[in-house]
């Protein structure tokens, strides 16, 4: 096992003695976070207690009791984290702590409980200790449940059947839910603000707390170091040993369950998004062609190409933007065609969306609520901008998206629109390629100006603060390279559609 010592020579300054001196040698079965004013019910003995220091704030016989029943559970040490709840160590705790023999360690301030939770488990690591599963045992009907279709209601039921309580599955991405008994639902909001109080996705660590008087204790669940979810119990006892070691057993079934569906999700958006590039790049035929080996449906008839600029990943904030997409679009089908769509491509900070110009809601309404039954509060605040354009076929799909991107990267930040209707001419990229592609002057803002002052030389000369000879030597050379007449009505209305984003 890990002792104290080990810890603080890992940690240094980040986990010292309070009153100086050496830190004991005593050994640590875990380390565990609460802010209960008695944590001993959760607690086996041998702990690494943390607290920011709420249940030692008050009068002295407070803090000595709470003390003594850390000794009486046989507690290794009691951590206290500096500036959250208190600036200093308390001195009716300093003097309960020598006076019961209890190691009171410090956690300075700045300095997360992340950080000594991995360092002990890390140390676990190195001595060969971190494989959770083989010493939990395997549990016969919870594996069983885990093996089902609906993996994971049947393990949450399973679970709280074994407790004779309740028990709450609390995807990390605010994602629906899963209770059992499945209509608790007054204890999600709760639930949600106390993990996000005791920052549980960062600790990594137990913690317990009390919601209208109920001791609740909820767990991480890991993939690697990255929390998937939050599994919350309300045993409405004293849990045993056996009580802990199942618990543990759940949480590493449900780790094995979300990495099992992270990859799969991962290999499914990797396949998905080779198709789309197809279809961007105007590989029409090759990208029908291989769908069906890959099992993603191609819509038959038109598609909406929608484009979405994001500093972070367009999935990662796939409810606001399905919010976003009923608020901004004249489309009531548009956030329930999301949902469903396969055909999808990152590139950079723009996503691109091949959407059913067809698809028809099963709902009926195209309106579905936000992760977790909510909307989300403020979409106004958004940062998520994006372009919808109308419908078109798949073989318009690659004329057509170099124009949404670049009006997707011409709105301001929170802006969601729907493209105007009609299709720019195809020889448009080719236009503007051809513009942008000539060295020597600037073409573009030459037929930018010129078309601004519909064809008038003197106010455009002005803008572009050259000669009028000038400008129409250089607006010769962009006839040549257009091969088309800047004059002609189609061909001005589709440049100045076109080169007005760029």
């Amino acid at each position: 096992m890990i002792s104290l010592a080990q810890l603080h020579s890992q940690l240094g300054r980040d986990l010292r003695p309070a009153a100086g001196g050496v830190v004991a040698r005593r050994q640590v079965s875990g380390v565990h976070i609460s802010e209960l004013d008695d944590p001993t019910p959760y607690l086996e003995g041998g702990e690494l207690l943390l607290t920011t220091g709420i249940p030692v704030s008050g009068a002295e016989a407070k803090v000595q009791a709470y003390v003594r029943r850390l000794v009486e559970r046989n507690v290794a040490a009691l951590g206290l984290g500096l500036g959250a709840g208190v600036n200093e160590v308390p001195p009716a705790l300093l003097a309960a702590c020598a006076s019961e023999g209890l190691e009171l360690l410090v956690v300075p301030d700045g300095t997360p409980f992340m950080n000594v939770s991995r360092a002990y488990w890390d140390l676990v690591g190195r001595e060969g200790q971190a494989d959770l599963a083989a010493s939990l045992g395997t549990q016969t009907a919870l594996a069983r449940a885990a093996t089902q279709a609906d993996a994971l209601p049947s393990v949450v039921r399973a679970l709280a059947q074994a407790l004779g309580g309740w028990v709450a599955y609390l995807p990390a991405d605010n994602g629906a839910e899963t209770l059992w008994p499945a209509d608790n639902h007054a204890i999600v909001s709760q639930l949600r603000r106390e993990t996000s109080r005791l920052d549980m996705a960062v600790t990594h660590s137990a913690s317990t707390f009390q919601i209208h008087g109920t001791d609740v204790v909820e767990y991480p669940v890991l993939v690697g170091r990255r929390v998937a979810g939050f599994l919350a119990i309300g045993a409405g006892r004293k849990l045993t040993r056996a009580d802990r070691q199942i618990i543990m057993t759940v949480c590493v079934l449900l780790s094995l369950k979300a990495a099992q569906e992270q990859e799969s999700a991962a290999t499914a958006a990797a396949l998905g998004s080779a198709v789309t590039k197809l279809f961007l790049t105007g590989y029409v035929d090759a990208g029908r062609a291989l769908a069906p080996d890959l099992g993603i449906v191609v819509p038959t008839g038109a598609v909406r190409v929608l484009v979405v600029r994001s500093e972070t990943d367009a999935a990662a904030a796939s409810a606001e933007l399905e919010a976003r997409l009923r608020a901004g679009t004249g489309w009531p089908v548009a956030a329930s065609a999301l949902r469903s769509c396969r055909l999808r491509h990152a590139a950079g900070t723009l996503s691109y969306y091949l959407l059913d110009a067809e698809h028809a809601d099963a709902g009926g309404s195209g309106h579905t609520a936000g992760a977790g039954g909510t909307e989300p509060d403020d979409v106004g605040s958004s940062t998520i901008t994006a372009v919808l354009s109308r419908p078109m076929p798949l073989e318009r799909v690659n004329d057509e998206a170099g124009q949404l991107a670049a009006m997707v990267r011409a709105l301001e930040a929170g802006q969601i629109i729907e493209a105007p209707a009609g299709a720019l001419d195809p020889r448009v990229q080719g236009w503007v390629a051809a513009l942008r592609g000539y060295r020597r002057a600037d073409l573009v803002g030459t037929i930018r100006a010129y078309l601004r002052h519909r064809g008038q030389w003197e106010g455009a000369a002005r803008e572009l603060g050259i000669h009028r000879n000038s400008l129409r030597h250089r607006m010769g050379i962009a006839t040549e390279l257009l091969q088309a007449d800047p004059d002609d009505p189609d061909v001005a209305a589709n440049l100045w559609l076109a080169l007005r984003w760029v």
